[in-house]
């Protein structure tokens, strides 16, 4: 989940680069962050690495001063999302050795720094942080000091030492070379002109080059004049897999919207358009592989698991097919049921979400055939699939996941149709649902969007109802409030009311209405009316208007894809809302991150 960015090659702008590269990670989320260089013009004969970190997020402009003034053609960078220490200066990254030759970068968790740590202290090594990261340097610096192990083979000897599901990257001042190893978060390397970079995710690489490595599980890849390659444990050289990346940088840049989190907004329409135009023999190649399925399994996890729960609902109604679903981080207890001739669909926008990547390995294991829905090329869940599904939403920036879940609903409604010879019918109404987004997105819409943010801004709890797939709609829409404007938003099956949850009601309390029309509109209305009994405020989003809404938001009727420009209105709401409550960047909510590669 943290952001990783490193440079070796011919120019002397390292720490400019660097930083650059860092800004363009920072929808990960963070909190504090470091940038470490090889000062090449040092009179010193013992090179050493020169450290600048602090706690909040990256200035918005390159600081003119210390190691940004250094000319350096070797330099690495972090942005941290606390684990092990708080949120101090000592505790960011890049962590150095004692000699000030080796500095560390690093995503995960060292399970066993403690005896490691205890172990270097009592020969000698000084440590200033809290964090487990800290280890790693010293470690290296004591592989070396024998003198019979070169860097390469002390960093390798190092990560094998390590517990638990790590990814560090190393530079060292000497030799000027990056040395990074990988068994669990992301790493990618750069292979440009005269000129190596690596990052936790190619947005942060693109617009230098666009052919990558996309470093495996239990590999290593050591920078410098050229690229090499080794498999862990032992340090084999293998053969280097070059992919060209498709996308732009330009994806990765706001324009004239003031928060990537609109500007994806309105790249929906867009992205359901292309996937009705264009995913046909991808949606005819995953209907035929639930179709030959022994036993069924969707999940994901946020976003991603409210997408799979709407898709038991699809295959459901349109193919009657059953699915089973779970939430990505409650798989492993289910894999019981997991056997061979099972097909196992993980859904994510990343592809490195650590609660869907372990199960899914587990279950590829015991011989489930994998096909994952998943938005990035060359991710961790994108290698580990038999067969390979690119939900093609672009680059998403913002925390908050917006077009990823409308190119995850769309591809499974196109599949559920194309199950019973249908897509045409699913095409037409995608192609609906397309223009109908376009048409909330227009600015008459989105100023009565804005006015009902303000009306129920100071509002402590809104409550979300939604019936059958209506159900899916409300978990997603609560989801996009709290992530977006930190207001206590649930969402909740219109007949659980009575169970519990009517008692929460108060006189004002906001209650979204979710009321397509299908098999379930009477009774929403039925529960929108018990709600409006006990002084409830509703507001009311489908087709058609009811004398129980105290405000309502249309939109067209596209059958079952009306979740769609649903959705698309709770996302304008949770926006407008974040703004009208004071939330300073509706990107990087606070505590969150785009993807969790930690448990």
């Amino acid at each position: 989940m943290c952001g990783i960015f490193g440079y070796v090659g011919q120019r002397t702008d390292a720490a400019q680069i660097v930083f650059d590269g860092l800004k363009t990670l920072e929808y990960r989320g963070y909190d504090s962050w470091g940038i470490a260089v090889r000062d090449q013009k040092s009179e010193t004969k013992d090179q050493k690495l020169v450290v600048e970190k602090e706690i909040g997020k990256l200035p918005d402009k390159i600081p003119q001063s210390s190691i940004f003034n250094l000319q350096s053609s070797l330099a690495l960078g972090h942005t941290r999302w606390a684990t092990h220490g708080g949120v101090t200066d000592a505790n960011a990254h890049p962590h150095l050795d004692c000699q000030k030759h080796i500095a560390v970068v690093h995503n995960g968790i060292i399970e066993n720094f403690q005896e490691l740590k205890k172990e270097l202290i009592e020969k000698g090594h000084k440590f200033i942080s809290e964090t487990d990261t800290e280890v790693l340097p010293h470690l290296i610096e004591e592989e070396m000091k024998s003198g019979s192990k070169g860097f390469a083979t002390a960093v390798r000897d190092t990560f094998n030492m390590l517990q638990g599901m790590n990814a560090i990257v190393v530079a060292y001042a000497p030799s000027r070379e990056i040395v990074a190893a990988k068994n669990g978060s992301p790493l990618v390397v750069g292979i440009g002109k005269d000129e190596l970079l690596i990052a936790s995710d190619a947005a942060g690489i693109s617009k230098y080059t666009k052919d990558v490595i996309f470093l495996a599980d239990h590999q290593m890849v050591i920078l410098g004049e050229t690229v090499k390659l080794l498999e862990l444990p032992k340090g084999n050289e293998i053969k280097q897999e070059i992919t060209r990346l498709t996308w732009h940088f330009e994806d990765s840049v706001k324009g004239n919207y003031p928060h990537f989190l609109l500007k994806e907004i309105h790249e929906q329409p867009r992205v359901i358009e292309q996937i009705a135009l264009t995913y046909a023999e991808e949606a005819k190649k995953l209907a035929s592989l639930i179709d030959k399925a022994f036993g069924t399994f969707m999940l994901g996890c946020g976003t991603a698991s409210y997408a799979a729960l709407a898709g038991t609902y699809l295959f459901s109604s349109i193919a009657k097919k059953h699915i089973n679903f779970t939430i990505g981080s409650e798989f492993k207890y289910l894999e019981d049921y997991v056997k061979k001739g099972t097909l196992v669909i993980p859904i994510s926008q990343s592809g490195e979400t650590i609660d869907v990547v372990e199960p899914v390995e587990k279950a590829r294991q015991k011989g489930a055939t994998i096909a994952a829905l998943v938005n990035v090329l060359g991710s961790t869940l994108y290698r580990q699939a038999d067969h390979k599904f690119l939900l093609g939403a672009g680059q998403e920036k913002a925390v908050v996941a917006t077009k990823s879940f409308m190119s995850m609903f769309a591809i499974l409604f196109l599949t559920t149709y194309t199950i019973i010879n249908k897509a045409g019918v699913a095409k037409k109404e995608l192609l609906n649902a397309s223009a109908n987004v376009k048409a909330i997105l227009k600015d008459s819409y989105q100023a009565t969007i804005k006015k009902l943010a303000a009306e129920i801004k100071n509002r402590e709890h809104i409550y979300i109802l939604g019936r059958g797939l209506s159900y899916a709609t409300a978990l997603e829409a609560s989801l996009k409030m709290k992530e977006a404007s930190y207001v206590h938003a649930e969402g909740f099956a219109g007949g659980e009311l009575k169970h519990g949850v009517i008692a929460l009601i108060e006189k004002g309390t906001p209650c979204i209405v979710f009321a397509p029309l299908d098999e379930t509109y009477e009774e929403i209305i039925s529960n929108a009316q018990e709600v409006k009994a006990r002084g409830g405020f509703i507001i009311g989003i489908g087709p058609r208007n009811n004398e129980v809404f105290d405000r309502f938001l249309e939109t067209a009727d596209c059958k079952e894809a009306t979740l769609l420009p649903q959705v698309a209105i709770a996302q304008l709401l949770a926006y407008n809302l974040a703004l009208a409550r004071g939330i300073e960047d509706p990107d990087k909510p606070r505590n969150l991150a785009k993807s969790v590669t930690v448990k």
